[in-house]
């Protein structure tokens, strides 16, 4: 550079070069050394990074002597020195000519900075051909590969394919365009006697300068010309032969390093980047050397120039020591001066390798003349090869534009090609040629390094984006121009690997996020990174004539099929004449579905091609039959309900053992013949066990749709996925484990939902029995290993509901035992809670369904006897599943449901309690048993423990009030049963009706008559009914009671609170007519009871006046009673009155099943009751001897015209006249005794 040392930023000499983990913009590992030397002025920007580098550190160079003859070989010549690296070799010393795929095996090496941060991969000698195009009038021949925003160039050396073309007959296609190119026949041109004089002596030179004692052996191994390049052809580079894997080929040394260990799932086989078995130099068959794929370079750089970042392979040999750190030795021939071509090579190279000067030697027909120390920033204006920088910038930058443009699908080789006098540069796409022609693809020796390249890149591009999924579209890309480009049964393992990671995109155990889908959305090409290259190249074409950029088209037939031309090299020394439009990344389309079903679907489609891949490179070695995946494997279903679940028995121990967390170690090879360890066995794992998890999603999906027949042949087929993969693994991992106990609850799941929704089952046997060829192709696959049956007895579609339960409740039990094992003991926490639930609740279920069965039986009895075995059996299974699914509960803290199942179990002692009630000859209730009592009791235990499980109301407000209204239930019935059917031979009257009051009483403090909620009027009709049923006890007792006067008075006290609370209740409820006119009436014939215990006529009266009262409150059940007999005959007279009649809005009114056989029936005691009150008032105010006021004739008039009307009533008249005259005559009383409606609600 033209710089001087003051301008320039501070360099950093090779030979203090630091050891770092990382450099700015590639990954390395310890073992690689970087040093960086920045060089910079107002024309260019150079910045150079050794990522490795081979040679030990620099040491100073021999001066050779004056007169020092080159043409005599040294004594060391031609040893292997690490000095010179490769060029120590050869005789070609640092040699030109780049090796084929040299840029691949820098690529494997530095994988991290592969598809992203890099702009080229190449060896220097590549890049400066490229950079001297517009001073060159040789020839150019490139191969051109794109990944991603990264391309790798490699001389593409025409003269050598074809001469292997000629032995072979490979490429014929490609020699014939060739010599319609060129316009003339190929031959091989030879290399001239000058070319290996110049090669010869460089190369002793270069040895001479490392030997220091500048000795020679004239007499050893002084090679002829011919000799010379005769070797020279020996050391060269070839193309490689055919592509096969040959087993016998040597392994090749490992390589030099791994920038980044690729993770194991992505592992091909067992090393981290490319088949054991098929390793690459092996698939090539380039021999002992493998020169192909390895990176020989002495040292890769990391190359920034301007804003192009250049990973380059270089061998030059650099020397330093003393006073000159880094120097590169040049020989040169006085006689000859350096030219512009000479120089660029000379000032690229020491920008390339950070070496600040160049020292020349200068000699004449081989004999050492002097040296002469150059600066490289001088280089560009020696004498005679003055160039400019700007200018070598702007064509690089041109170059790397015109290529970028143009070079856009994954996959493809492209051909870079100027002929030698030229000035016109083509641009050709080798694969789509290739394709035209007609012949195999494998015939292109590119095709197999590009795929395992962009496989690598893929793998490399996996482990970042775990953390970033804006990778999915640029891998999803990657991998599909992978597998295109490769033949399944000559890479099967690759193919496999690549399926399998796409697989992979597809995260099935997460939600897609809602934020990343912006990125993701489907589109996309997939050979190229955007739709908009395509678009974008269109748009550079129709501007070519203004911007000056490439043309399609050309005058020439062959120029057509050039994807673009130069038109003219001196086009690249114009500052940005070819752009890039298009961008450099673009943001590669990731097609991304927010249907659950459709991602998973195109998982398994992924999975199944891996599997096709693994399952041809397997050798049969077994004689299983091969099987027709167009022949449906059928899914069977059994009904059940003739063998019930005992059958099943043998089947489910099945699903336990397979369920085991541990299996021996497999040494002998599988059923299809896989040897267990090979890549296979490895794929075959991870190919499987992903497939489990799409169809347990599926089933999950489908489950959550109510779609269960669908959802448990899903289920089904993750579980034969399971079993295959149980049959291939040797050990199952925890989280194998962890899945398969999801798998295992969420069929407990659908078997439980099954048992259900017994009604749909012709529409789930439908969805069960329909199948995919891709579900069948799996299957086929499976099959191979496994005959897939350890759990077909938990995941068939039964008919029988109780096999189910059972079905269901054993996969909750498997999946338990699975968490609970010492292999999951550390990872369980919170899926052995979510199993315990499903276990409970299942034990809950089938308590349930037998409590059902019990009282159905009990139900069906004709006759009432003694209780049955068989409801002693269903009450034993019933009873075992509420304890085991309590314990459950219990042992996750979970109260709520506890407290259901304590719920549910006092309602089994009921059932109980009911089947031992006593019938006696005549088929008529006896009397209220132990038995029943002892049941009663039980039950009343339970619900008082769930109440105490609950604690307060605020936990569970509805399971609360629920177990309330139980409890109250139970001690009602248990109340009511005793004073209906009073065990008077075993137990005194007084003994019965303490009890009776006591259980009245529990069961009337638990009626909430405070909560306003939809059981809040049952509460009040059943604690008006406690009161009623009270005050009749009281009043019975009260008339029974002989002797006890005090005990009298109390009974006479208490009857009449609750008749009064009866009454209130009833009134307020609005509902219950019958029920409040047969309360008023017990409390009328109570009054006319007292009264006719007395003497005086005052205090008669005064009980008589009493009891009308009473007798007008029945006015209120009298209307409700008339508003619904008016609503029934209205209903009638209405034109549909039948159909109203018969409707469910009819049934669900608030007077819904007014008993008119119970209203006349009280009717029946009402008229003699009023008519006896009447007449007997009448007659004590008639014959007293007190003269009567006023107020009392006029109320004895009222009396008397009520009793006259009472008595000329038409008996036969409608019940609504009846009733319509009852509420006249009762509103006529009130009017004059005073009574009014506030009156009648006091209690």
């Amino acid at each position: 550079m033209s710089a001087s040392a003051g301008d320039r930023e501070p360099c950093i000499p090779l030979d203090n070069a630091k050891e770092e983990v990382s450099g700015p913009t590639c990954t390395g590992d310890n073992g690689k050394h970087e040093s960086a030397i920045c060089s910079g002025n107002s024309e260019i920007k150079s910045r150079a990074v050794v990522k490795y580098c081979a040679a030990p550190p620099p040491t100073s160079y021999a001066l050779l002597q004056e007169k020092t003859d080159l043409k005599l070989p040294p004594a060391n010549w031609l040893r292997e020195n690490p000095q010179l690296g490769s060029a120590g070799t050869t005789i070609l010393g640092s040699s030109s000519k780049s090796k084929p795929f040299s840029s691949f095996g820098m690529a494997y090496e530095f994988i991290d900075c592969i598809g992203d941060d890099v702009d080229v991969v190449s060896d220097s000698e590549n890049i400066k051909k490229l950079l001297k195009i517009p001073y060159s009038k040789s020839h150019l021949s490139m191969a051109v590969h794109r990944v991603g925003r990264t391309l790798l160039l490699d001389e593409l050396d025409i003269q050598e394919l074809f001469m292997r073309s000629s032995q072979t007959g490979d490429w014929t296609w490609l020699k014939e365009f060739y010599q319609r190119l060129m316009d003339q026949k190929w031959q091989r041109k030879k290399k001239s006697k000058e070319h290996w004089y110049q090669k010869a002596i460089l190369s002793k030179f270069l040895y001479y300068s490392i030997n220091g004692d500048g000795a020679a052996e004239p007499e050893s191994d002084n090679l002829s010309e011919g000799d010379e390049e005769n070797r020279a052809e020996e050391f060269s580079t070839s193309w490689p032969t055919t592509f096969t894997s040959t087993s016998n080929a040597e392994e090749p040394e490992a390589p030099k390093q791994e920038s980044v260990s690729v993770d194991s799932s992505f592992a091909l086989g067992q090393v981290t980047s490319v088949p054991k078995e098929q390793n690459l130099p092996t698939l090539f068959n380039e021999g002992e050397s493998s020169q192909g794929l390895r990176n020989d370079f002495v040292r890769n750089i990391m190359w920034t120039f301007e804003d192009i970042h250049m990973l380059v392979g270089s061998n030059m040999p650099i020397f330093g020591g003393g006073r000159y750190p880094a120097v590169s030795l040049r020989l040169r021939d006085n006689n000859k001066p350096i030219n512009i071509l000479t120089g660029i090579d000379y000032w690229l190279d020491n920008l390339m390798c950070n070496v600040p000067e160049l020292v020349m030697c200068f000699h004449v027909n081989g004999i050492v003349q002097k040296y002469e120390m150059i600066k490289t920033e001088d280089i560009p204006h020696l004498e005679n090869s003055t160039f400019s920088t700007r200018v070598v910038k702007d064509i690089a930058q041109n170059i790397l534009s015109f290529l970028k443009s143009n070079c856009t699908k994954e996959g493809h080789t492209y051909w870079l090609f100027k002929a030698s006098g030229s000035d016109i540069v083509k641009l050709y796409d080798l694969t789509t040629l290739c394709e035209e022609a007609e012949e195999e693809k494998c015939q292109n020796p590119f095709t197999l390094p590009v795929a395992v390249l962009l496989y690598k890149v893929a793998s490399n591009l996996m482990l970042k984006a775990r953390q970033n999924r804006k990778h999915y579209g640029t891998i999803r890309t990657l991998l599909l121009n992978c597998t295109k480009l490769l033949d399944q049964e000559r890479h099967p393992q690759i193919i496999a690997s690549a399926h399998y990671m796409l697989s992979e995109l597809f995260q099935l155990d997460e939600p897609l996020e809602e934020d990343g889908g912006e990125s993701l959305r489907a589109g996309g090409s997939e050979d190229s990174y955007s739709d908009e290259d395509r678009e974008e190249e269109d748009d550079l074409t129709e501007d070519s004539d203004d911007n000056g950029s490439y043309s399609n088209c050309s005058s020439t037939q062959d120029d057509s099929k050039a994807v673009a031309v130069i038109r003219s090299v001196g086009e690249l020394s114009v500052p940005e004449k070819y752009r890039s439009t298009h961008q450099i990344r673009p943001s590669c389309a990731f097609p991304v579905s927010q249907d659950k079903e459709e991602r998973c679907r195109l998982v398994l489609s992924y999975v199944l091609r891996g599997l096709k891949a693994v399952d041809g490179s397997i050798k049969k070695e077994s004689d299983l039959p091969a099987a027709d995946p167009n022949t449906p494997i059928p899914l069977k279903y059994e009904d059940r309900s003739s063998n019930g679940a005992c059958t099943a028995e043998k089947g489910i121990s099945l699903l336990l053992e397979r369920a085991g967390p541990l299996q021996a170690d497999q040494k002998h090879p599988t059923r299809s013949g896989m040897i267990p360890g090979s890549w296979q066995h490895h794929m075959k794992l991870k190919l499987f066990f992903k497939a489990s998890k799409a169809y347990y999603v599926l089933s999950d999906a489908a489950t959550n749709l109510l779609k269960y027949g669908r959802a448990l042949r899903y289920i089904k087929l993750s579980l034969q996925c399971y079993d295959a993969y149980c049959s291939v693994s040797g050990t199952l991992h925890p989280h194998v484990l962890l899945f398969h106990s999801q798998c295992l609850s969420l069929c407990g799941d659908i078997q439980l939902m099954l048992a259900q929704n017994a009604n749909n089952r012709a529409a789930y046997l439908e969805e069960y029995s329909y199948q995919t060829k891709e579900d069948q192709e799996i299957l086929h696959s499976l099959h191979r290993e496994s005959s897939c049956q350890a759990f077909s007895m938990a995941t068939d579609l039964a008919m029988d509901p109780e096999y189910q339960l059972f079905v269901s409740s054993k996969c909750y039990e498997a999946a338990y035992e699975l968490l609970v094992s010492e292999a999951l003991k550390d990872h369980t926490s919170d899926q052995l809670a979510q199993v315990l639930k499903r276990l409970g609740n299942i034990r809950n279920e089938m308590g349930v369904y037998y409590m059902n069965q019990a009282a159905a039986m009990q139900a069906e009895k004709e006759v009432k006897r003694s209780v049955s075995v068989a409801e002693q059996e269903m009450w034993k299974k019933s009873f075992g599943f509420f304890e085991k699914g309590m314990t459950d509960f219990e042992a996750i803290g979970d109260s709520t449901n506890t407290a259901l199942l304590l719920c549910n179990t006092g309602r089994l002692m009921r059932i109980c309690a009911q089947a031992h009630c006593n019938v006696s000859g005549d088929e008529g209730r006896g009397e209220f048993s132990p038995e029943e009592a002892l049941y009663y009791n039980k039950a009343i235990d339970y619900y008082l423990r769930a109440m105490k499980s609950l604690a307060s109301r605020e936990n569970h407000p509805a399971v609360w009030d629920s177990v309330n209204w139980e409890l109250s239930t139970t001690y009602f019935t248990l109340a009511t049963l005793l004073q209906d059917y009073a065990p008077v031979s075993r137990k005194a009257q007084e003994q019965i009706e303490r009890e009776v009051t006591e259980a009245m009483m529990k069961s009337l403090k638990y009626c909430d008559l405070q909560t306003d909620s939809a059981r809040q009027p049952l509460y009040q009709y059943r604690a008006a009914t406690i009161h009623h049923r009270l005050a009749s006890m009281y009043h019975s007792c009260f008339r029974n009671q002989v002797g006890d006067e005090h005990l009298r008075k109390q009974h006479r006290s208490l009857a009449e609170l609750h008749y009064s609370k009866a009454v209130s209740l009833f009134l307020s409820l609005k509902d219950a007519p019958c029920e409040l006119l047969r309360t008023l009436l017990e409390r009328v014939a109570f009054a006319e009871f007292t009264m006719a215990g007395q003497n005086s006529s005052t205090a008669k009266l005064k009980s008589l006046t009493g009891a009308i009262e009473i007798m007008t409150e029945t006015r209120h059940a009298f209307q409700l009673i008339q508003k619904e007999l008016q609503e029934e005959q209205k209903e009638l007279n209405e034109p549909d009155a039948a159909e109203s009649a018969g409707s469910p809005d009819v049934a669900s009114g608030p007077m819904a099943g007014l008993n008119l056989q119970e209203v006349m029936k009280l009717i029946g005691v009402f008229e003699p009751s009023f008519s006896f009150l009447l007449l007997q008032v009448i007659k004590l105010m008639t014959t007293t001897k007190r003269k009567p006021s006023n107020k009392d004739e006029e109320l004895l008039k009222t009396y008397k015209n009520v009793y006259s009307k009472l008595l000329r009533a038409d008996k036969n008249a409608p019940l609504v006249s009846r009733v319509e005259l009852y509420i006249d005559l009762l509103q006529q009383l009130m009017q004059r005794t005073g009574s009014d409606d506030t009156g009648t609600h006091k209690p």
